[in-house]
């Protein structure tokens, strides 16, 4: 079972190390050579294309990572946090707290765990860019961060579902942001990533400015497992993948389609989440 190591603190080391892939890391010289090549390839790309924040844009000292005063105005999510919703708590009242929002409307999956507050700052910075401006590489770093948030839904999982995008949707913005980050934490954590066994096959309107009660209706049918995807999922334990959460309405939507699909149970892991 994979445990990830914890980040270091220190903005120009928001790196932790990669956690070996289920079977153990590669030995010998082939994986030296292999490592040497990489970091002088690196040293090269930093040449040409100084590193920098990958928030802001400012001057750093290396690649993917924050500057000083991004990672300093980022609005992590830490414990005390609510079990179920992964919502911060302003005080620590003791483990295994439950908050009034979950307990009014419980939600379809098990636990959510998000990295950060979406809020104005490096995370929703960090969220366009990836969604509207194509920065698919800022897809590696904000994998890294959703790892160590599902540090206690990873180890058991398995299977990492990304939230789909109708065809209609995926042709316009020509990549599945959910899909991208999937792919970021499944090369750490060694889960599988299926992109496929979750389909959206209903266009969805905008969720900005709707009611709660407006997302969930919104939502009502959209997705669906294809019946020759069912084995994929039946009996197996899912962590459902996406960028941003605010009202929860999208993820209990699909967790609901996977729960009917069979899944055993249904986690969520996102970038960041409205509180």
């Amino acid at each position: 079972m994979w445990t990830p190591e914890i980040a270091d603190t220190h903005p120009e080391n928001t790196r932790p190390a990669e956690p070996p892939k289920i079977g153990g890391p590669r030995r010998g010289g082939a994986t030296l050579l292999h490592a040497m090549l990489q970091n002088a390839a690196q040293q090269m790309i930093d040449v040409v294309y100084p590193p920098s924040c990958i928030a802001c844009l400012a001057a750093v000292q290396q690649s993917a990572a924050l500057c000083t005063a991004c990672w300093a105005t980022m609005p992590f999510i830490e414990r005390p946090f609510c079990e179920r919703l992964g919502t911060p708590f302003e005080h620590d009242l003791g483990p295994g707290l439950i908050s009034p929002e979950a307990i009014a409307h419980p939600p379809v999956y098990g636990r959510a765990r998000a990295v950060a507050r979406f809020e104005d700052g490096p995370a929703r910075q960090l969220v366009h860019r990836l969604k509207y401006g194509d920065r698919t590489e800022l897809a590696a770093p904000m994998g890294r961060w959703m790892a160590r948030a599902a540090a206690e839904l990873l180890p058991g999982a398995d299977l990492l579902v990304p939230v789909p995008l109708h065809r209609r949707r995926l042709f316009q913005r020509r990549f599945n942001q959910a899909a991208v980050l999937a792919r970021a934490i499944s090369a750490l954590s060694g889960v599988p990533s299926d992109p496929l066994v979750l389909r959206r096959v209903r266009p969805t309107s905008p969720q900005v400015g709707l009611t709660r009660a407006q997302r969930a209706d919104n939502v009502q049918g959209a997705f669906r497992v294809p019946p020759e995807d069912r084995p994929k999922i039946d009996g197996r334990k899912i962590v459902l993948v996406d960028d941003v959460m605010t009202s929860g309405a999208t993820a209990n939507a699909a967790s609901r389609v996977l729960m009917r699909s069979g899944a055993a149970s249904v986690d969520v892991v996102v970038f960041a989440r409205v509180v």
